[in-house]
């Protein structure tokens, strides 16, 4: 089951998972000690999406409103559900929603998984908490479909 909430509307329960998976992936899987908690998750601009399998998140994204473009980050799938589309069906959903520019900064070892959707470099790659990231615009609505 995919949900959507504003950041306004997420409940403390679903905070907690959603930061709870984030750093499961980031912070521990990864080994990246950075600042996940940045004072973005409840804006009511902020839109995130996520994937349960019944009793627990197995995927998320959120959607920062900057504006002048729209910034998806935070792509995690917990390990176990990774190989399954989770995250694609997330990327597909948010593009879907979205109009005017989207932006990421992507791991450089998936630059070619964003390219999928449409996302093309725009700029050279740097590094951010330890980890190779390619700044990236999407170019075009492109589906997995």
């Amino acid at each position: 089951m995919m949900i959507e909430r504003s950041g306004d509307e997420l409940t403390a329960r679903e905070i907690h998972d959603l930061l709870e998976l984030r750093i499961a992936v980031f912070v521990v899987e990864q080994r990246c000690p950075y600042a996940e908690i940045d004072g973005r998750d409840l804006e009511p601009s902020t839109t995130h999406m996520w994937v349960t399998d019944g009793s627990s998140i197995v995927g998320t994204l959120r959607i920062l409103d900057n504006g002048h473009e729209r910034r998806i980050g935070r792509v995690a799938t917990r390990e176990d559900h990774r190989g399954r589309g989770v995250a694609a069906r997330l990327m597909n959903a948010a593009l879907q929603r979205s109009s005017g520019p989207v932006v990421l900064d992507a791991q450089s070892y998936l630059v070619d998984w964003y390219r999928h959707f449409g996302f093309e470099p725009t700029g050279a790659e740097f590094v951010e908490d330890g980890i190779p990231h390619v700044p990236m615009r999407w170019k075009t609505p492109a589906s997995t479909a």
